[in-house]
């Protein structure tokens, strides 16, 4: 298991359409939770005001924006992504090997000596995808596991610090792979939480003995009557696994 402590596993996402709702759920989880996920609804209404407000609250950022263009787009976003420190941002796999390779020397060259580099994911297949979206919808031949630790591979050999796959397939890419690669995994659900959207889901517990490193949690912990003890009674589970 990955060296990484128990109160940085647990990502929080901060999926609020204003910076007051985001703002709130910060002041809730001030002391408790200490890494916040910025995705597209929050950060296209509000850019980097919303990574900004993470930072003013002393949060570690993971810019969850899924990159997924041309080489040189893509290796031109990341070089400003840097000059913004976040702590890790995502491409998504299908951009391709090229894509990445390229994205990963952008984020060496921009964050060599003068500002925090960020750990550099890729997106393999989305949560909200199961067999039947993947072969019908997408067309995509194989399994959900073969199409995850093929794009995993992609990743890998592109020099990426690791991906983004549901914890359905953690266990395989973490048998293949091994301790040096990061595994975050949304569609975490504690037990008696609504599934919402996700098809593909585990409670913490299973995440972690599978091999994530980081668990992505959003509206278990942010729609709870209580975000703070929700965070709290997730965070105790990781930490008697973990321990």
């Amino acid at each position: 298991m990955s060296k990484i402590v128990s109160n940085a596993r647990l990502i929080v996402a901060l999926d609020a359409p204003t910076l007051e709702v985001a703002e709130k759920w910060l002041s809730q989880l001030k002391g408790v939770v200490h890494y916040y996920k910025v995705g597209m609804e929050l950060f296209t209404a509000h850019g980097w005001k919303a990574v900004n407000l993470v930072k003013n609250y002393g949060g570690r950022v993971f810019l969850d924006l899924k990159f997924h263009d041309i080489p040189n787009t893509v290796s031109r976003t990341l070089a400003a992504v840097c000059e913004h420190e976040v702590d890790m941002v995502n491409v998504h796999a299908l951009g391709g090997f090229e894509m990445m390779r390229m994205a990963r020397v952008a984020v060496e060259k921009y964050s060599s000596g003068r500002v925090k580099k960020p750990k550099l994911i890729a997106v393999t297949v989305l949560t909200s995808h199961d067999q039947k979206a993947l072969s019908s919808d997408l067309r995509v031949r194989g399994s959900v596991k073969d199409e995850v630790l093929h794009l995993a591979g992609l990743a890998k050999k592109a020099g990426l610090d690791g991906i983004v796959c549901s914890p359905e397939e953690t266990a395989w890419v973490r048998k293949k792979f091994k301790e040096d690669f990061l595994i975050v995994t949304p569609g975490i659900r504690p037990v008696g939480a609504d599934k919402g959207d996700q098809k593909r889901i585990f409670t913490p517990e299973k995440a972690l003995a599978a091999g994530s490193d980081h668990m992505v949690v959003g509206r278990p912990i942010t729609q709870a009557s209580d975000p703070k003890a929700a965070a709290l009674e997730i965070l105790s589970s990781i930490e008697s696994c973990h321990g």
